[in-house]
């Protein structure tokens, strides 16, 4: 060999699935963002002229939701941006960091919003009747994110991207609290006498679950920003993908590292102790875009190359 052999160019299909994540994430993030803005007005203005609580709770609860579509159209843009000096891993932990502060933010709005109801509850002067025809604010509600919902968990499992998938959950739960609503405005219409109670003690459920759904995003996007570990498929993945590179005979010690849209993998593949340095070298190349070509997510590989010998590793 005269000349170090090029890096082995990744294959088409690698940019055109991360050209795709990003877009379909994008189309989703600003659909998100214009449908939560109708809902947001209907259900304010519901809030307005009703002087229903539950229904200013789940505006809320949608708002959040519409920032949250806002700060993935800005990570995703963030993440886009190539390694550079001070980030030469990238920038896709932008992404999991946004998720962080929408998780805090719901925590807390969930929080305050809990202790404002439950003093109107004891201390409240009352409310004015709910007509029954509040309750087309959020039964429309219900049916446009249940679309929505269907439309993008059809298109994730298309393009097997947990991202999309994730997203769509987001549809489901806030079709889930809008649902709730509906329940709560069909009970309000049937007890009127009640109605000053069920309105804020259906506010209060809709606060509880703002805060437990902000306790899970921000525990999922702490997981990423502290490297918790992948769950095992993601190993097995790895694994699989090299082993299927000729001349690799095991791997091992598969270190994962994934945040947004970026992954990064380190693996020790097994190769006969009788090749060359040269060949050896080759196989790692081909390791590396066997594994970005099955997992496009992963921006970069090390492969580390050890002499392969039977039984070395136990029964």
């Amino acid at each position: 060999m005269s000349k170090f052999p090029k890096a082995l160019p990744l294959d088409r299909s690698v940019t055109k699935s991360r050209l795709a994540r990003r877009k379909k994430l994008l189309v989703s993030a600003r659909r998100g963002v214009g449908l939560r803005g109708i809902i947001i007005l209907a259900e304010f203005f519901g809030f307005i002229f009703f002087g229903s609580s539950t229904l200013l709770l789940d505006a809320l609860s949608n708002s959040v939701d519409a920032l949250a579509s806002m700060a993935l159209i800005w990570s995703i843009h963030k993440a886009d941006q190539p390694p550079d000096e001070k980030h030469p891993l990238g920038h896709g932990r932008f992404e999991p960091i946004a998720g962080l502060m929408i998780g805090f933010l719901l925590i807390f709005l969930g929080i305050v919003s809990s202790y404002d109801q439950i003093k109107e509850i004891f201390i409240g002067e009352g409310q004015r009747e709910i007509p029954t025809v509040a309750i087309i604010i959020p039964l429309m509600a219900v049916i446009l994110l249940e679309i929505c919902h269907q439309i993008l968990k059809k298109a994730a499992k298309q393009k097997h991207s947990p991202a999309l998938l994730a997203d769509a959950a987001h549809y489901r739960i806030d079709a889930l609290t809008s649902f709730f609503a509906l329940l709560v405005l069909c009970a309000v219409a049937l007890f009127p006498q009640y109605a000053h109670l069920f309105d804020h003690m259906g506010a209060i459920t809709i606060a509880i679950f703002m805060i437990v759904v902000g306790v899970i995003a921000a525990r999922k996007n702490i997981n990423q920003l502290i490297d918790r570990a992948p769950s095992p498929e993601m190993y097995n993945r790895v694994s699989e993908a090299a082993l299927k590179v000729r001349g690799v005979l095991a791997t091992e010690k598969i270190r994962l590292q994934s945040y947004g849209p970026d992954a990064f993998v380190g693996i020790d593949v097994e190769v006969d102790p009788e090749l060359s340095v040269e060949e050896s070298h080759k196989i790692a190349q081909k390791v590396r875009r066997a594994i970005q070509t099955e997992w496009p997510a992963v921006r970069d590989v090390i492969v580390h190359i050890e002499p392969y010998y039977p039984g070395d590793h136990g029964p």
